[in-house]
């Protein structure tokens, strides 16, 4: 039995949610009951011209009618709350000081085009645009900033580190900074973290041992670990899901209003039928 196991629910409140979520929270579900452990729901919900009041009950009421449970979260409350990342700043902004004091990240002014990606999480098929290093000279700078507010801030990735870890599910992984990625947003110039800090440094906060999320977030765990290790954090271990597809071979998202969990709650589809038909056994995590 893994002792002391404590996963997480970490949906953001930007649409209706859909199978493929049901499946990939479902999985966290399962391997933090059968390690008899804690599981936290965490509201990302940084992006607050998308987030809708609406779609936050609506998170809270699909996921019960799955058949979902958790310890700790917004309408129950916990031990490491808050629970909404919008009621973090703070913790956000301590973590930027540590990451700017130890010569981490810089400011950057270059093209505005890709920070709205920063706020959600970066998918498959719209990652992080590769960004060329226009500003990494101003790193020498980062410490005259007293905030961050103002301009975007990027991690200097050291380029052609191997970044290597297991994946509960799809074993071991390899990425390298600068190929695989480069320097990426960590703070947005309208002064909100992206959403690379904000995981980081609600996991390390609410003291996640196992990250349970979707496949195309593989890449984003190597970026991650590069901000574990500069803030000194824990590494948790990780689970990635196959994701969901439609007809056309793409990932589902929230565009997918028929697959919606408040649609089909609607059309009376029963959730035990929905939760046999993942077809995926989620086997109760190993020790560590």
């Amino acid at each position: 039995m893994l002792h002391l196991y404590r996963g997480r629910l970490a949906p953001s409140p930007t649409g209706y949610l859909h199978l493929g979520h049901a499946r990939t929270f479902w999985a966290a579900h399962q391997r933090a009951r059968r390690a008899n452990g804690t599981l936290v729901f965490r509201n990302e919900d940084l992006d607050q011209q998308r987030c809708r009041p609406e779609f936050v009950q609506a998170m809270f009421e699909d996921l019960h009618w799955l058949g979902l449970d958790w310890d700790e979260g917004p309408d129950i409350g916990g031990m490491f709350g808050p629970y909404a990342q919008s009621q973090r700043h703070d913790f956000y902004l301590a973590a930027w000081h540590r990451l700017r004091d130890g010569g981490f990240v810089y400011p950057c002014t270059c093209s505005r085009k890709d920070l709205e990606r920063a706020l959600s999480a970066p998918h498959e098929d719209e990652d992080e645009i590769h960004y060329p290093g226009h500003c990494r000279e101003k790193l020498a700078d980062a410490r005259n900033w007293q905030t961050p507010a103002g301009v975007s801030w990027r991690f200097k990735v050291p380029d052609g580190k191997l970044l290597s870890f297991v994946d509960g599910h799809f074993g071991p992984r390899h990425f390298t900074a600068g190929r695989d990625f480069s320097d990426f947003l960590v703070w947005r110039r309208d002064d909100i973290p992206a959403y690379q800090l904000a995981v980081v440094v609600d996991d390390e906060a609410m003291q996640i041992s196992e990250v349970v999320r979707g496949e195309d977030l593989l890449r984003s765990t190597a970026r991650q670990l590069l901000l574990l290790r500069a803030l000194d954090y824990s590494i948790p271990v990780y689970f990635h899901c196959p994701l969901l597809r439609d007809e056309h071979n793409r990932r589902l998202a929230k565009r997918h209003d028929a697959l919606s969990l408040r649609t089909l709650r609607l059309r009376g589809v029963d959730p035990a039928d929905l939760r046999r038909s993942f077809k995926t056994e989620f086997p109760a995590p190993k020790d560590r």
